[in-house]
């Protein structure tokens, strides 16, 4: 029979060739902390259309640890209520909780920078398994972990026990931060906000850090890395491509219904001067959220298979439509905004100061807006007013 601790440590063995796993008390935790705890009472793994459920119980023990100390993504609840023991059969639906990869994970509590006596909250506590690391080393009054689902708040608390962890564990959005533990050194979200709330930097501590994804989309998102000055502002730079489910929050319901009624009274129609499938690159998608934020980028396709693509924005009731002639594009566009003319613009100016990879992005944060930039270009600066 296979050894827990040996998956443990050949896991920890794979992320430090990767390069992410540097910290030698991170390793200690990556080393000491049993994954399969956390995935109770069991996930999804994906077969495509479906996903299969697999739970500890019924499966052998050495297939179970294969699983849980793989490095992906392991699903752990559909659909805000469905969890792998309900079922016993393959089923539709979409992911809502999940066991992050664990090359994302110890990536992310790395660029904490974290040190012994740091107090630390964390957004979105999933299975708890990230909570467990950092509470090997700071200590479980030192870390605060949030969680919006009640039933994924129970299960990571009681694994957390378990483990031997008796932390800070709250149910409640986490966009609101927790301030009866603050202040914070660290803030660290495991889900992807469109903008990152003030409570946060309002509950860390001057000099301190804030690490979360920033965009709207599955795609073209960023981990920002935020730090807190002493006037209450932070500012830091987007330090690497990032994907976490969206904060439910802040998550976006998927445009449906007849695309082409939605699309039927276009204000203005001329060749696009970029194409549409720039969007499906990272950087594209993520300077097209900036310009055009609360935009939703939608792929679909003709009865006779050609392409078509969109941009909606229900809240300024704005879209966008493009359609494929030959090799190139007609945007049709329609709303009080013209959305593909704001992205079209910044995407223009990017290619032209030499498309600069998502780690020039520098952010700041105050209570009143969101300011992104890049410093090559005068036209590459996106300021995002708070209501």
């Amino acid at each position: 029979m296979t050894d827990p601790a040996s998956e443990r440590r050949r896991m920890a063995a794979v992320l430090s060739n990767k390069g992410v796993l540097k910290s030698p008390w991170l390793r200690g935790a990556v080393e000491a902390v049993p994954r399969e705890q956390f995935l109770h009472p069991g996930v999804f793994l994906d077969e495509g259309r479906t996903w299969r459920p697999v739970t500890a119980l019924g499966t052998d023990p050495d297939d179970w640890l294969k699983i849980a100390y793989s490095v992906d993504t392991l699903t752990t609840q559909l659909d805000g209520h469905l969890t792998a023991d309900q079922t016993g059969e393959p089923v539709a639906g979409v992911p809502t909780s999940s066991s992050t990869d664990p090359t994302t994970v110890v990536g992310m509590i790395e660029a904490l920078d974290l040190t012994a006596d740091h107090r630390v909250l964390e957004i979105g506590t999933g299975t708890g398994y990230s909570t467990a690391l950092m509470c090997h080393y700071l200590g479980e009054d030192n870390v605060t972990t949030v969680e919006v689902d009640p039933q994924v708040a129970a299960r990571a608390d009681a694994a957390l026990e378990t483990a031997g962890h008796s932390t800070w564990t709250v149910t409640g959005d986490g966009l609101l931060g927790h301030p009866h533990r603050a202040p914070y050194d660290r803030v660290i979200a495991t889900c992807a906000v469109r903008r990152i709330p003030y409570t946060w930097i309002r509950q860390t501590k001057p000099g301190g850090l804030v690490l979360a994804t920033v965009g709207s989309w599955p795609w073209g998102t960023g981990l920002a890395k935020l730090t807190v000055g002493e006037d209450g502002t932070a500012e830091g730079t987007i330090i690497g491509r990032s994907s976490f489910m969206q904060a439910r929050a802040q998550a976006v319901t998927p445009v449906a219904g007849d695309l082409s009624a939605r699309t039927a009274y276009a204000d203005s129609e001329r060749t696009a001067l970029v194409s549409p499938l720039a969007l499906d690159e990272w950087m594209p998608a993520f300077l097209a959220q900036l310009a055009a934020p609360g935009a939703q980028f939608v792929c679909a396709a003709r009865s006779d298979g050609s392409p078509l693509r969109y941009l909606f924005d229900p809240e300024r009731e704005s879209f966008a439509e493009f359609l494929a002639d030959g090799e190139s594009w007609t945007v049709r566009q329609g709303g009080p905004v013209a959305l593909w003319d704001d992205v079209e613009r910044a995407l223009v100016a990017w290619q032209d100061n030499g498309s600069p990879g998502i780690e020039a992005v520098r952010l700041r944060v105050t209570d009143r807006s969101h300011l992104y930039w890049i410093d090559s270009g005068p036209l590459l600066r996106w300021e995002h007013r708070l209501a």
